[in-house]
């Protein structure tokens, strides 16, 4: 099984031309199927004797990824797809085949040194200090919840009496705030934003004050939302980072979505208030053209984050000699892939200014959609798109119709649009985060309203 053999040879050369194939041509939308119907065509695919790797791969390529839906077709627009460029796809079977360890400077020094590099990039984007830094976690899920493990610790430093903490955040911030209050067992204060549906310093003061007047927990982090994932919305930074501050809270901001487009130009006085942050996260894999899965988490200052995440044991004691800085310090993680160098690779081979590039072109290609159901005579837009979601509604639809005409979008390979909620009302919505996404299939899919 360890053995490099002529068979295997000829596996790595179809896996290979398969691999390329797939970065070559557009990739194919495809769809789920059930289990049943699955298991039906290929049976029970792990046995004693095994099939072999040809027989796996083909079993593989001809039928369980066609049911996997592809996140970087130029059509799949639901949720937050995922569009990794070529650089990074093709990294990320090198860092597959090579075996390399993340955890620690010690076993991973040159793949630690590239990330870290990449990292430095947000962080300087971000107008953070050159103390900043942080690691590559797995989402922005473990990501949040690792930096508020660190906020909670720096906390009960400061009011070690308190014996019930919160998290109060957005009532649009995503819902692994809400899993991260759930995992920690802390209270969660959702603050209602403005008419605009941006979180401001005001509503944070005002329920931050009513909050603790009722005393039965003390609010130890405020989050605030750098585009939110249903409708790109931006919150206030400089203000709610203003008020936090006043209150000596931690200042995380989720950017998991949004803060990629730190790298546009024409984007980046949106995130105004952003280097006021003690840390944030965005994905790669989101709109930073990286493959999963890749959360940046940088620190302001991360030695916080080191005093909290250090795993401590015998067996790790040669990690910590000589100050090396070990990812595995810096959030919930331990054992963990190099998940950062595709990202750094793409960045290197393709410089920032490209970057900087395809980010502004999905920015433009969402405003031309927004004007294309300006004037569509069935469509009625929910917003002015501030990033690249783009919200709107069909006019006389219930929410029976829009599943059905999402269903067969995706059955008649037209695109993937499942449809979303607002106010407790069906909407539908494009995330454009794919370079590759033109206006004429925005076209195809409006055409089919």
């Amino acid at each position: 099984m360890h053995e490099f053999t002529s068979e295997l040879e000829i596996l790595a050369g179809k896996a290979l031309a398969y691999s390329l194939e797939r970065l070559k041509d557009d990739p194919p939308l495809d769809g789920p199927r059930s289990a049943q119907d699955l298991f039906a065509e290929v049976g029970q695919t792990i046995t004693a004797q095994g099939m072999g790797g040809i027989e796996a791969l083909a079993v593989f390529t001809d039928v369980l990824a066609r049911a996997c839906i592809s996140t970087d077709h130029p059509r799949n627009l639901a949720y937050i797809p995922s569009a990794p460029s070529e650089h990074a796809n093709l990294f990320d079977l090198v860092v597959g085949a090579s075996a390399l360890y993340g955890g620690s400077w010690q076993e991973g020094a040159g793949a630690v040194f590239a990330e870290n590099q990449a990292l430095r990039w947000i962080a300087d984007l971000a107008g953070l200090p050159s103390s900043a830094g942080g690691v590559f976690a797995q989402g922005g899920t473990v990501g949040n919840l690792s930096a508020l493990v660190v906020a909670r610790a720096q906390a009960r430093k400061r009011w070690p009496d308190t014996t019930r903490w919160a998290i109060a955040c957005s009532a649009e911030a995503h819902s692994s705030i809400a899993s991260a209050a759930q995992v920690m067992d802390v209270d969660l204060l959702l603050i209602q934003p403005s008419s605009d549906g941006k979180l401001t310093g005001v509503e944070v003061a005002r329920d931050l004050v009513e909050f603790h007047k009722k005393g039965s927990a003390r609010v130890f982090a405020v989050v605030a939302t750098a585009g939110t994932t249903n409708l790109g919305i931006i919150d206030d930074l400089k203000s709610v980072g203003t008020e936090t501050k006043k209150r000596d809270l931690w200042f995380h901001a989720d950017g998991a979505y949004g803060l990629a487009a730190l790298c546009a130009p024409s984007a980046r006085p949106k995130f105004d208030g952003i280097e006021l942050v003690d840390s944030l996260i965005v994905d790669p894999h989101k709109w930073l053209f990286a493959p999963f899965d890749a959360c940046a988490l940088i620190y302001r200052n991360p030695e916080l984050a080191k005093e909290v995440h250090s795993q401590n044991a015998s067996y790790l004691d040669a990690l910590h000699e000589g100050g090396s800085w070990n990812p595995s310090d810096y959030a919930i993680n331990l054992t963990r892939r190099t998940r950062g160098l595709p990202f750094w690779f793409s960045l290197a081979a393709n410089g920032t200014d490209a970057y900087a590039t395809a980010m502004e072109k999905t920015l433009e290609i969402a405003q031309v959609a927004a004007e294309k159901i300006r004037q569509h005579p069935r469509l009625e837009l929910l917003r002015d798109p501030e990033l690249s979601v783009v919200a709107f509604t069909r006019t006389g639809w219930q929410k029976s119709d829009y599943k059905k005409w999402s269903d067969d979008l995706l059955a008649d390979q037209i695109g993937f649009i499942p449809a979303s909620s607002h106010q407790g009302q069906p909407i539908l919505r494009f995330a454009i985060v794919n370079p590759w996404t033109k206006v004429s299939d925005i076209e195809q899919i409006l055409a089919t309203l």
